[in-house]
């Protein structure tokens, strides 16, 4: 116990001391394994959904995925996700604009008739790692 308590002091003091901290994230209810996560940090409101400012891909192999973010600048981050299930690289969606692949934002907020806005999916971080579980949403048939 002494020494996980070693551990986390000097995780948190590593942090301090370098102005930087860690983001992880866990997606869940990802419909397939098939095709790619796309995660999305935005650190500007005028660039949410338009300019990422740190991205990362990873393999839908199950019905979880973790991704982690290391060395992030403490601040705030918008979180935008699609499952792009065909790795077309874009969020596929009907006639209509509903999505037919799979998405979720930070803090699993939601829009009405369309994406919610930064201030509802973006989190702060400072020195402390943060950690967040998004549920992946289906609307349209993929």
């Amino acid at each position: 116990m002494k020494k996980l308590i070693t551990l986390c002091l000097f995780i948190l003091f590593s942090a301090l001391a370098f102005g930087q901290t860690s983001l992880t994230i866990t997606v869940k209810n990802i419909r397939e394994p098939k095709g790619t996560i796309r995660v999305g940090l935005y650190n500007k409101e005028e660039d949410f959904l338009k300019k990422i400012y740190q991205g990362k891909l990873v393999k839908a192999v199950g019905t979880e995925v973790t991704v982690v973010f290391d060395s992030l600048p403490p601040g705030e981050y918008g979180i935008s996700i699609v499952h792009d299930e065909n790795e077309n690289e874009v969020l596929d969606a009907n006639k209509f604009g509903i999505p037919k692949e799979g998405y979720c934002f930070g803090n699993n907020a939601l829009g009405k008739f369309g994406p919610p806005s930064y201030d509802k999916v973006k989190i702060k971080l400072d020195a402390v790692p943060v950690t967040q579980t998004l549920t992946m949403k289906y609307l349209g048939q993929g």
